[in-house]
């Protein structure tokens, strides 16, 4: 693969992993509601997902749900129940008094699953990735399939540096809300209807 070609897709991809998207306003609500180590735990689980998701391109399972209206609607009502889910506990949460929040932090493994059921029950992924990598690909070159690898661990590897800067960055708005109790179950809430803002906006979308 061309360097320039290299450098143009991961420019592409910064600024398309910087610009509001479901995967890092949901990373920027969980480092702003539990720190910004929640937040890059949560990067590193939509991280793993987007290998899923990679994988699936470069074996062209990802096609499915560009012509399975089942497959396609299955999946996205799959991610939207999961995030109403999350939803609820969060606005439960903010009734929560800081010291029971403390007591009962999400282990690690909790939020990384987070960030893995996020990225993997939303089908708009695969079929981005189906439409975005081959612009990219090289004609005459290594198989395309293996490019299709290359470049989305490229994205990966961009994205991972973009979400876990918004972590970081989202974890000094939880130290300002946390001198608060009042602050907190506020932010507690918003987050709330964050979740269930991503899932009408899943359910409302499209295949095309």
């Amino acid at each position: 693969m061309p360097l320039e070609t290299a450098l143009t897709f991961i420019l592409a991809s910064a600024l398309l992993a910087f610009a509001p998207g479901p995967d890092n306003i949901f990373v920027l609500t969980q480092s702003a509601t539990h720190g910004w180590r929640a937040g890059v735990l949560v990067t590193l689980g939509l991280c793993t997902g987007l290998i899923v998701h990679t994988m699936a391109v470069a074996l062209g399972v990802a096609a499915i749900f560009q012509v399975s209206a089942v497959a396609f609607t299955g999946l996205k009502v799959l991610g939207a129940v999961y995030l109403l889910y999350l939803a609820w506990q969060a606005f439960k949460a903010g009734a929560m008094s800081m010291e029971e929040q403390k007591s009962a932090p999400l282990s690690a493994k909790a939020l990384y699953l987070r960030g893995v059921v996020m990225n993997l029950t939303n089908p708009k992924v695969a079929i981005f990735f189906l439409a975005f990598l081959p612009q990219f690909t090289q004609v005459g070159g290594l198989p395309i399939s293996l490019q299709m690898v290359i470049l989305g661990l490229l994205f990966i590897a961009t994205a991972l540096v973009v979400f876990s800067s918004i972590a970081i960055l989202s974890g000094l708005l939880r130290r300002w809300f946390a001198r608060s109790q009042h602050g907190q179950a506020w932010l507690n809430r918003i987050a709330s209807v964050v979740f269930v803002g991503l899932a009408i906006k899943l359910l409302s979308s499209q295949r095309a």
